[in-house]
């Protein structure tokens, strides 16, 4: 029995083949070690191989690591992050979780943790790897790249993954004397709410920094005005501020004729709608904040305080 008889399990896990997994298809354990003689198995942890030729990547090196820790071992911490989405360094040390503490693992190259905390340890699978679910990952990854939590944060929030009431109830629920990375967590998620509401994209916490560091007037976040929910609105005052994404830059001909309509709708009820691109809010802030201020000096001139930003 040659190679072939590993193609099928290397296929459904990423050129990765176990020992155990191999003798559960009946292949004979002189077969498996006859492979590896002749090259064409790579032993990568005690009783896993990857399949000569498989592409080398990091999803294959994390369900190495799992498969080689054993039963009930998770992907982890920076690991998990790439699984759900959240982008990483390709050349990320694996993470893996061992729940049982007493449990050894002889592994080369990869960062196996052992945690006091066993809340939210339920298995996920993601790319058909065994990991932690996202709010356990989140709550583990500022334990290892503190500054990479906000970011992810914004991935999840903005994608769906997970409420910021559920991150939340994740940060009570982790939240001990000396757990860390909760802590990295908890500021991360300050910057992606805003008056208690989930944000829609990297732009709006950028706007809000914005009118902080320029000394322009507060604005409410996502008020409905006329039926429609606006990204911010100048408090007291008609001034209504919109960050536009991609989509609105003629990729999205629908979006874009959406927003136009609205924008005549709230233009017909007295307000004056301001938008600004990606490239205005990230590269332009200096212009973003004086016609921000110029509009507030014509339309709520009551609104600016005695001195300027230096």
């Amino acid at each position: 029995m040659g190679i072939s008889a590993f193609d099928d399990i290397a296929s459904r896990n990423h050129g990765i083949v176990t020992r155990r997994a191999a003798g559960t298809a009946g292949v004979p354990a002189r077969t498996w070690y006859r492979c590896i003689e002749r090259g064409l198995l790579e032993p990568v942890h005690p009783g896993v191989c990857r399949m000569f030729g498989s592409a080398r990547t990091p999803e294959q090196a994390i369900l190495a690591a799992v498969l080689g820790a054993g039963k009930g071992a998770l992907a982890s911490h920076r690991s998990a992050a790439r699984l759900w989405g959240v982008p990483r360094p390709d050349g990320d040390v694996v993470d893996i979780i061992l729940p049982a503490r007493s449990r050894q693992a002889n592994l080369t190259d990869v960062a196996v943790h052992r945690p006091r905390d066993l809340r939210d340890l339920t298995p996920s699978r993601r790319a058909h790897i065994a990991t932690t679910n996202i709010l356990r990952t989140l709550c583990d990854l500022g334990a290892v790249d503190e500054g990479a939590v906000p970011g992810a944060v914004g991935h999840v929030v903005t994608t769906g993954l997970a409420s910021p009431d559920a991150l939340q109830a994740a940060i009570r629920r982790h939240s001990r004397r000396g757990r860390p990375g909760v802590p990295a967590l908890r500021d991360a998620l300050d910057e992606w709410v805003i008056d208690d509401k989930p944000v829609d994209s990297v732009l709006e916490p950028a706007m809000r920094r914005l009118l902080a560091t320029h000394a322009l007037p507060p604005a409410d976040f996502h008020p409905t005005i006329g039926g429609y929910e606006v990204d911010f609105l100048v408090r007291d005052s008609t001034i209504v501020l919109e960050c536009d994404g991609w989509s609105t830059h003629g990729l999205d001909q629908r979006t874009f004729e959406l927003d136009r309509h609205r924008d005549a709708d709230l233009s017909a009820l007295g307000y004056v709608v301001l938008r600004f691109t990606y490239r205005d809010i990230t590269r332009r802030q200096r212009r973003v904040a004086e016609r921000i201020r110029t509009n507030v000096a014509r339309w709520a001139p009551h609104l600016l305080g005695s001195g300027r930003p230096p």
